[in-house]
């Protein structure tokens, strides 16, 4: 089977490529592409690839191109994971929110309305090339804002596209972990958008041992999200939201952390993969080596501001042990590949399984996944507080599509101004404004 990276010259790459040499079943991956814009990135992470396949027995065959047709044809699946304007991008997303006075997060407020508008053009004709080029792929999309370009590229490919990510997943096994219940046998009551969802229940032989989790101070306070949100919220919520919703939670606190700090993450990164590129092109020799280096001080500094405020200390290297977005990928793809029903938390359109929103909304949700794709499972409906959130945001995800798709300057004022951590529309006028003009170079800011 043949597998397309897209944004291939991506810092993660390697870690997807990791996860198929460990796949050994028949019918696995045999043949990768990488697609990328930027050859230097794309001759960096091949080195990484062809070094980690050094000692692998009948490795996937690598190859490399800048032509997105030719990277299409004859694909079986296309991992999508491209990021428009790069981090040169993130940091203006960043700082542009920041120096108005609201948080910036890559996908989370103004700075994830910014990078949709600038990549909902880019994806979309994407999905028109994939419809054309390859109608019989399957589209796993990690491209941010997640939940959001899933949903604007499903005209074009139908279900045929389902997004990911490794939050969920690893919310899940962490809280399982903490019960000692085997996080493969457990059922994950998860239900919300990307990177705004709520774990309501964790069955394990008929039983929900969620409330047992939430009693128990010890067990909380020994993974990553008990120490972020602290025992009391959590037992207040009756739930354990998604890391991400720390910015809403305590949005004043991590808004004065992350002001308060040298660099932005998009900053940082941008410095470290900057510094790891350079060096590879001139070390091609070292380019694994390289990487892994870089890779674990990015892990390690994940969400830093957020633990700072909760003074959760620094990252477990349990929370970071079991793999992220590339393990829900593989497994996925084998799923679909082999028709072996899995149970994994995706992004998906609704179905009716949460009553607040329509059919057609895209939704952070356990499914049942076999050859014929991804179905959603039933969950618990979301509780007024949960229901409030989400429908807001999804106003603001579904305004910002609109306005990607038609250039209106008003829609896009009401994404801004209708987020609930943008607290004016003066605010909101602001940051279109600046967005616009800051990013007019780097990427379709349409508005």
């Amino acid at each position: 089977m043949r597998l397309t990276i897209l944004g291939g010259g991506g810092f993660r790459v390697p870690l997807v490529y990791h996860a198929l040499l460990g796949d050994r079943g028949s019918g696995r991956i045999t043949n990768v592409v990488l697609y990328d814009t930027d050859t230097s990135r794309l001759s960096a992470i091949t080195a990484v690839l062809r070094q980690q396949a050094a000692d692998a027995v009948d490795a996937p065959v690598v190859t490399a191109t800048t032509d997105l047709d030719e990277a299409l044809r004859g694909a079986d699946f296309v991992f999508s994971a491209i990021r428009v304007g790069g981090l040169a991008g993130r940091t203006v997303d960043e700082r542009v929110a920041l120096d108005l006075g609201v948080l910036g997060q890559e996908t989370v407020g103004a700075g994830g309305i910014a990078y949709g508008l600038r990549t909902l053009p880019v994806a979309v004709q994407v999905a028109q090339r994939i419809a054309a080029v390859a109608p019989e792929a399957w589209v796993i999309n990690f491209t941010n804002p997640a939940g959001m370009v899933t949903e604007a590229m499903i005209p074009y490919l139908g279900d045929r596209v389902i997004g990911i990510c490794d939050s969920p997943s690893g919310l899940g096994r962490r809280a399982a972990l903490a019960l000692g219940v085997d996080p493969a046998t457990a059922f994950y009551d998860y239900a919300g958008l990307n990177h705004l969802g709520w774990l309501r229940g964790l069955r394990s032989g008929g039983v929900d041992r969620l409330p047992e989790l939430l009693e128990s101070t010890d067990a909380l306070a020994s993974f990553e999200e008990g120490r972020l949100f602290g025992v009391e919220w959590l037992r207040s919520l009756g739930s354990i939201p998604n890391e991400y919703l720390h910015y809403y939670y305590f949005a004043r606190e991590t808004l004065a952390a992350v002001q308060a700090v040298p660099q932005t993450r998009g900053a940082f990164l941008l410095e470290q993969q900057s510094a790891f590129y350079a060096k590879t092109g001139q070390q091609p020799e070292q380019a694994l080596e390289l990487w892994q280096q870089t890779r674990a001080e990015r892990e390690s500094t994940y969400m830093v501001e957020s633990r700072a405020v909760a003074d959760a200390g620094e990252r477990d290297e349990r929370d970071m042990a079991a793999g992220g977005y590339e393990q829900v990928a593989l497994s996925l793809m084998r799923a679909i590949a082999h028709n072996e029903r899995a149970s994994l938390i995706l992004n998906v359109r609704n179905r009716g399984v949460l009553h607040q929103l329509d059919d057609d909304a895209v939704i952070e949700i356990p499914c049942t996944v076999d050859a014929n794709g991804a179905v959603p499972r039933t969950v618990s409906q979301l509780t007024d507080h949960q229901a409030g959130l989400v429908c807001s945001v999804k106003a603001v995800e579904r305004a910002t599509i609109e306005a990607a798709a038609t250039g209106s300057r008003s829609t896009a004022l009401r994404a801004f101004a209708w987020h609930p951590l943008v607290d004016s529309v003066t605010v909101a006028h602001r940051l279109l404004d600046t967005y616009a003009t800051e990013l007019s170079g780097l990427g379709q800011f349409r508005h």
